[in-house]
This record gives C-alpha cells, structure tokens and sequence, in this order.
C-alpha cells in the first residue's frame, strides 16, 4: 500500500451522522407509547416484564437524550516498503556464449588468442585444454591430430606443448581475428603467415620470440620438441607487444560481435540416459560419453579413461561437439622439399559440406559453410522445420572435430527419460 492509504473496510459506517440516535430513540418511543396504551404488563418466556415508561417519561428521555460521540477510526498502519532487487547483469561471451558477472564483463569480448597444442602420446596430458572457451581438433601428417584452443573468458596458468602451424588452422585462427601462437610451421602456413600478419591473423611465432623475451618456457618435464609452454597471462602481454609492433590496435581490439548464437541448456527432464560419440582419427581414437547431469561430453583420447588437463588437473568436458566432415589430402608441394618428406596434409576449409553437432544429449544434423579464409565457420540446420537457419550452440565450451569426409564417425543417442520418473 502506497503513502496514501485506502479508507479501512466498512470504515464509512463508523462516521454517523449527528442526531441519527435521537432519531432512533424518538421512533421507538412512539411504539412504546402506543403499546402502552394497550398492555402495560406483557410477559415473554414466562418473565415479568418491565413497567412501560409514561408518555412523559418517553418524551422527557427524548428531549434529553445527547448522541453519542462518532468512534475515531484506527488508521491502518502503512506497511514497511520492500526493496525490488536489482537484477544480476551477465554478460554473453561471443565465444562460447558462457555468461560472466558484470565483474568480468571485459573477459566476455576480450580479443581471442589462439595457441597450437600437440598431440602426439608424448604430448599427453596436455595443459590448457579445459580452460578454452573453443577447441579445434584436425588431422595432421601420421594421421595424428593437432589441437587449436582459442582461449578468451580464462588464463590458464599452464598451457603447451605448443606446436607448429598448418594452414587450415591459421584459416580457423582468422574468423576470430586471433593471436595466433605457434612454434614455426609448414612451409605454405609461414608463407601465408607472414604476408598476412595484421590483417585477420597475428603472428606469435616462439622462433621468432624466444625463451629470452620471457613469453615461453622450455620446460624440463617433457623432452624436445614437446616441451614449449607458456601461460594465459603471459600471452595477454604478448597480445599487446605484438600489437604495437604491427602498428594496429586490432590484434587487441574487442571481439563485441559474436558470429555464432547460443542459447541455454535443456532443463533436467528433457536430457537423455546415456549416449556417445567416436572419432576414430588414424592414430588417435577420440570419444565422448554424454553425462546428463552436468550436460556436458566427459572426453578420452585413445584409451584415456578422461582425458584429464595437466595445468588445472580437470577433465576436458565441452557442452557441444561439433564434427564438420571436409576433404583431407596431401599438400600440394615440391617433392624435394620437407613438407614432401614429411607427408603434410591440407584440408578443403572454404565452401560447404556435412556436419553433426551433439548437444543436450541429441545429435543434430547440421551444414557448414565458410565464405573465405577469413570468414566465420557457420553452422545451420540440415533438415526439418528450421532447415537453413543459424543452428545455436549451448552455452559452454565448444569442441570442433575436422574430420576426412569419408572417416566413419559413429553416435548412439541415450534414452529419453521416463515422463514417471521426472527427474
């Protein structure tokens, strides 16, 4: 109830008007009068009755009799006011979707940074991975593959081994106008590299930084050339060193934009018992198994029970796994030269093909396009009602798996729950 109170229930009865009892008495005074002229002594129940007043006695009570004083109304007390709470303000990371506090808000658009990870058996367990907000996996030379993390919301305090650079992944590196770091590369990725850098992609090459500038480490825990690591802190100041001697502020500019859309997890009720997945690369067999609690993809890596980080002792469980099926062969080369010897691959990155995206416990098929090199990667529904529109990822770590187009990439889907069971 607001400052100006309503009057209390039936408060109008209370204020009677003067002269209303005088009016009342008079009345009954003439039927007292009249009923005295016809029995002064009537019984009820069995009881004497009182002698009736004479006329003059009714009359005299009549002229003497005074109102009685209108009760003063109890005013109703106003209730204390209840602060209306201010809403919490998140923000949308436009990498992930993940939500962040107003506190972090600056985390929510910062400029991504992108770093290799290897992935051969030596490699394991890897630091960093569980902290990225995206993680590309593609095939590399030996059928082993090779890790992109684009890290934005968090800074590790361990990431590496850092590898050397494929051109598809710098092509994945410019959709987010990343840092990308890398320890040298093949011959066609250096070369794209550094013609373009500053445009769409910014070189980090830790051949050309060194261990002297302070940015990596050579640790002593792995042998060469798996050995390279640094941290997220550190990568922000080289963010900010590479800006200034590219002479642009985009290598650190925000990323305000997001390019894919997200949208919040399925409640409890709606998320199935069980379900998988398997990408059986040539050397490394990766699989996921869907935990409906925490709606995420518990991951291992060729016989991994988890695959577990070595910086923050995590396990890699990414909300949405996408799988984009691309063509994979053999670079186009000078025979004599070391990407021959070593069989290096390309992957056909632009254009469009077949895709499958899991998330909420389902699988969804879905289409990839990407206009150019340095075009978003967008996904869109293949079929149904929605076919042609932008498919949305849950908000949560992204895991995108390039495989061969013709690898045969399996899925089982859990049960839907009980509609007795509830929960």
């Amino acid at each position: 109830m607001t400052s100006e109170e309503a009057p209390a229930s039936g408060g109008q009865a209370r204020f009677r008007k003067p002269g209303r009892r005088i009016a009342v008495a008079a009345a009954l005074a003439m039927v007292v009068v009249i009923a005295g002229g016809i029995a002064m002594t009537m019984t009820l129940a069995g009881t004497p009755a009182a002698a009736s007043p004479s006329p003059s006695e009714v009359a005299l009570a009549s002229a003497t009799a005074s109102p009685s004083p209108s009760p003063t109304p109890t005013p109703t007390p106003t209730p204390t006011p209840v602060p209306t709470p201010t809403p919490q303000q998140y923000w949308e990371a436009t990498t992930s979707g993940v939500l962040l506090p107003a506190s972090e808000a600056a985390l929510a658009t910062r400029h991504p940074i992108a770093v290799m990870i290897d992935d051969q058996i030596k490699a394991r367990p890897q630091a960093g991975l569980s902290q990225a907000d995206v993680v590309y996996q593609a095939p590399a030379e030996g059928g082993v593959p090779r890790y992109m993390a684009i890290f934005q919301t968090k800074d590790p305090g361990l990431i590496g081994p850092i590898r050397s650079a494929r051109l598809y992944f710098v092509a994945w590196a410019e959709e987010w106008r990343a840092l990308y770091v890398h320890v040298g590369g093949a011959t066609n990725a250096m070369q794209y590299i550094y013609a373009n850098n500053g445009n769409y992609v910014f070189n980090a090459d830790e051949i050309h930084w060194g261990i002297r500038t302070g940015y990596f480490d050579r640790v002593g825990f792995r042998r060469s050339p798996h050995n390279v690591f640094t941290s997220g802190v550190r990568l922000q100041a080289l963010c900010t060193r590479v800006a200034k001697i590219v002479g642009t502020t985009k290598a650190t500019a925000p990323m305000t934009q997001a390019f894919w859309t997200f949208t919040d997890p399925v409640p409890m009720y709606d998320r199935p018992y069980g379900g998988s997945i398997l990408v059986p690369y040539y050397a490394n067999r990766v699989s996921y198994r869907y935990d409906r609690v925490t709606n995420t993809y518990v991951r291992s890596v060729t016989g991994e029970a988890v695959q577990t980080d070595y910086g923050s002792k995590n396990p890699v469980t990414p909300t949405t796994v996408v799988v984009l099926f691309q063509q994979v062969g053999y670079m186009a080369y000078n025979p004599t030269t070391a990407d021959a010897r070593k069989g290096r691959l390309e992957i056909q990155f632009n254009g469009k093909g077949r895709a499958m995206v899991f998330e909420n416990g389902q699988a969804i098929a879905a289409v990839w396009s990407k206009k150019n090199d340095y075009a978003p990667t967008l996904l869109a529904y293949a079929s149904g009602a929605h076919k042609g529109e932008p498919l949305p990822f849950v908000r949560g770590q992204i895991f995108v798996q390039v495989v061969p187009a013709e690898l045969p990439v399996t899925w089982t889907v859990g049960t839907s729950p009980s509609p007795t069971n509830g929960l």
